[in-house]
């Protein structure tokens, strides 16, 4: 389905080394309602319209226990926030999926952004007053999972495994802290994961920064392999069939867990990961892995520092020695952090652009998980290129101090340079016979050819 932009994404562009912000703003559209009409000219309600596209879009985490702010699971409760539902859909705030809906790739699993029908929708039932209507249209109640479930069982079932951290304290105001335990997975053969989520306890999800987690063997690499990542707001990720993120037999998970107190304590916070599984007998044809890949020409993050007031690019490369298809792409900036953008630099030297964020909010961490048609193919001499921009100016609306110079480091003060990106490590054979598949469904690229 089509998404609709409202001139909402904004480029940040970078010539003769001037930082050019190309903020379109908040949109009010004062008109929008008045031009728009249902299909049986009938009058646009809460009951008939409204309520569902709140039901299938808000409501998950507008309700009591959940993480938003305020309830919208009733009329009474919604009315009074009426007008600020329709900045923030117009605004493409809510729900919170930053991703541009202009440029790059669309096709996206497991979007949650707002399509032109409903965004048009909220918007004449607010500048028409916000009208109950009739109560027998009301759709019937949707009864929902405690918050407290993981988010993918809806999808998935129970998880096969999950993984807890062990216990640690979270104060009510502090600094940032850093919890690292070390668990064993009780996974006792290897296994091909289907999916993962990470999840913080409802009393400290607030205050839970990230929550990294690798695998550890016995006499394996002493760095491990990557098993997942999360970071405010993300859900989780999934692995496409045909590819294998492995779970070792007898793996230890290694948590990197930072905290950063944020005025509710939570005692002997645990964080969670469910893991669903392949069948035992299913064997994917490559690897699957996720990595982090800095920004900064490979310098670990370090190096870079904004002034008061001042702005920063920064940008990163990279390539592979076999070919490689890109399953999903999450930036993971701060406060200053404003635009992310993923192209890939062909070795004919096109580049193309795959993905842009040029409305950047720490609060919500995505994983962009491309579908399994569109999911850009590499050869071998083509390049990653990921490009972050940040603002410390008082432009930046989720600044905490423009006055402030800000390092790049790990606490939730500084800033970060990075972006995680999950790779199907391909052999020829295999980018060849994805790439004849999408021709003969005519959904190849040029660069699919």
């Amino acid at each position: 389905m089509r998404r609709l932009g409202f001139g909402r994404t904004a480029r940040r562009n970078f010539q003769a080394g001037t930082f050019l912000l190309a903020f379109v703003g908040l949109l009010t559209h004062a008109n929008e309602g008045v031009a728009f009409q249902r299909a049986d000219g009938e009058e646009v309600t809460y009951a008939k319209d409204v309520a569902l596209i709140l039901q299938e879009n808000c409501q998950v985490c507008h309700q009591s226990g959940s993480i938003g702010p305020m309830s919208l699971m009733t009329y009474e409760e919604v009315r009074p926030w009426a007008p600020l539902i329709r900045e923030r859909v117009l605004s493409q705030d809510m729900p919170p999926y930053q991703y541009d809906t202009d440029v790059g790739i669309q096709d996206l699993k497991y979007d949650p952004r707002l399509d032109e029908e409903d965004i048009r929708t909220i918007v004449a039932w607010v500048d028409r007053g916000a009208p109950m209507g009739d109560l027998a249209d009301l759709p019937p109640p949707r009864e929902w999972p405690d918050p407290a479930d993981f988010r993918l069982a809806e999808r998935f079932g129970t998880p096969d495994v999950v993984v807890r951290s062990e216990p640690y304290d979270v104060p009510a105001v502090g600094q940032d802290r850093w919890w690292q335990p070390t668990v064993a997975s009780g996974v006792e053969t290897d296994r091909c994961i289907k999916a993962i989520e990470t999840k913080p306890s409802v009393t400290g999800q607030a205050s839970t920064h990230h929550a990294n987690s690798t695998l550890r063997v016995p006499g394996g690499s002493l760095f491990g392999t990557r098993l997942s990542e999360y970071a405010m707001g993300k859900i989780g990720e999934i692995i496409p069939e045909g590819a294998c993120r492995t779970l070792p037999a007898n793996a230890q998970v290694s948590w990197d867990i930072h905290y950063f107190p944020n005025g509710a304590p939570s005692a002997g916070d645990q964080v969670e990961i469910g893991i669903w599984f392949y069948p035992e007998d299913y064997q994917g044809a490559y690897r699957q892995t996720l990595t982090l890949y800095f920004l900064n020409g490979g310098t670990g993050g370090r190096g870079y520092d904004i002034p008061p007031g001042g702005t920063l690019m920064t940008q990163g490369f990279q390539s592979f020695s076999t070919p490689v298809r890109i399953d999903s792409w999450q930036p993971h900036g701060h406060t200053r952090l404003v635009a992310m953008s993923l192209q890939i630099l062909r070795a004919t030297g096109r580049m193309e652009m795959v993905s842009m964020v040029s409305n950047w909010s720490a609060f919500w961490h995505h994983s962009h998980i491309y579908g399994d048609d569109s999911a850009p193919l590499l050869r071998p001499g083509d390049q990653l290129v990921l490009t972050g921009w940040y603002d410390n100016s008082t432009n930046n609306r989720y600044n905490p101090d423009p006055d402030q110079w800000v390092s790049i480091g790990d606490r939730t003060a500084d800033e970060m340079s990075h972006a995680w990106v999950a790779v199907t490590h391909l052999d020829q054979e295999g980018h060849d016979r994805i790439a004849a598949e999408r021709q003969e469904k005519g959904l190849a690229s040029d660069a699919d050819r």
